[in-house]
């Protein structure tokens, strides 16, 4: 896998005239090297040429790396400092020209990125949304199976968590619940967000001892992880009797979602999918109470290009994997978000999820 990943970079490389490609230890370097070397002050990175590549890495954690890749080392101790070692691989992988087009990635520490910039003054610089970021926004088959496998075992979690729903629980008892069916499911929880009556109004709450008592609405956002991919889902609930506006507010979101799967299309501008669910919400009188985004990219990190916002160019396209996830957020009251990952796939946004939208009764 990683070699033709290797290959498909080279080649996007020579697309947009990339000379070299920094990657520090990252996802991005998960992705494309199957590599995650422990990550501290010392310099580690992976540089990419049109012919060559090879990694800076740090002496003491050469040998535990060695088992994860066949690339070559350019080793260097804490007695000798990294500067020669970075001299050398730099030397074989670009040569010794400086004018060139280098791409850093964008998430490793800011001091291993200066190393470099400093080592190539010459170099005209950009970020690795055009090559290693590029590649990554489109799924290959083996990374849409594995994202679709821990969907299905999400939507287990969550009617595990729907389960069990009963007055005088709290929100991180039910949060346990989750944690507990990712492990017996052979996944890693990644964060369960548990909100009861008017919790569920605060979109990123932090789930606590709030006690659920009878007649209110629950919102839920949990993910795990298996195979290396996350998920991530939002569904709700009502315990005992239906709250004022709850129906109202749950079917405007529901026709939110799904006039953003029909606009959802390869050559669409992710701005369009957001308008299209924006404009349901809005149209129904709850614009205000929409106050985020209206999905994120996710692979390897839950979040990742491309990103559905107002603003977003981005072009949707074969192999995209993002969330659409309408909320609206009533103060005092409760909170409602669907959410659903979907996979560009054949001409259509595919859901990834098999669990229906409809609010659970408990």
């Amino acid at each position: 896998m990683s070699e033709l990943r290797m290959a498909r970079l080279r080649e996007r490389m020579a697309e947009t005239g990339t000379d070299l490609v920094v990657v520090g230890p990252s996802s991005h370097m998960v992705w494309l090297a199957g590599l995650s070397p422990h990550g501290d002050e010392r310099p580690v990175m992976l540089f990419v040429g049109r012919d060559h590549a090879g990694i800076l890495m740090p002496a003491l954690n050469a040998d535990s790396s060695r088992q994860h890749t066949d690339l070559p080392f350019y080793p260097w101790t804490d007695g000798e400092g990294p500067d020669a070692a970075l001299a050398a691989v730099l030397k074989d992988v670009v040569g010794t020209k400086q004018d060139i087009r280098i791409a850093l990635d964008e998430t490793m520490r800011a001091d291993f990125a200066l190393l470099v910039i400093d080592a190539l003054p010459g170099a005209k610089r950009t970020f690795l949304n055009d090559t290693v970021g590029y590649l990554r926004a489109r799924k290959d088959e083996a990374e849409y199976a594995a994202l679709k496998a821990n969907a299905l075992i999400n939507d287990g979690a969550m009617r595990a968590a729907f389960a069990a729903l009963k007055p005088g629980v709290t929100e991180l008892e039910i949060a346990g619940v989750v944690r507990d069916y990712y492990k017996a499911n052979n996944a890693k929880p990644e964060f369960t967000s548990v909100c009861f009556g008017e919790n569920g109004a605060y979109p990123h709450h932090h789930t606590g001892e709030r006690v659920l008592k009878a007649n209110e609405a629950v919102l839920i956002d949990i993910g795990g992880r298996s195979d290396g991919y996350p998920s991530d889902m939002t569904r709700v609930a009502v315990c005992g009797e239906t709250p004022a506006d709850f129906d109202k507010v749950h079917a405007v979101l529901d026709a939110a979602v799904k006039a953003a799967l029909a606009a959802a299309k390869p050559g669409v501008a992710a701005k369009e999918v957001d308008k299209a669910a924006r404009d349901v919400i809005t149209q129904a009188g709850y614009g205000e109470y929409f106050l985020h985004r209206t999905g994120h990219g996710m692979g390897i990190d839950i979040h990742e290009p491309p990103y559905i916002t107002a603003t977003s160019e981005a072009i949707l396209e074969d192999g995209h994997v993002f969330s659409i996830e309408p909320g609206i957020y009533l103060s005092g009251k409760f909170g409602v978000r669907l959410e659903e990952i979907v996979i560009m796939r054949g001409n259509r946004a595919e859901v990834l999820s098999e669990l229906p939208r409809a609010a659970f009764k408990a």
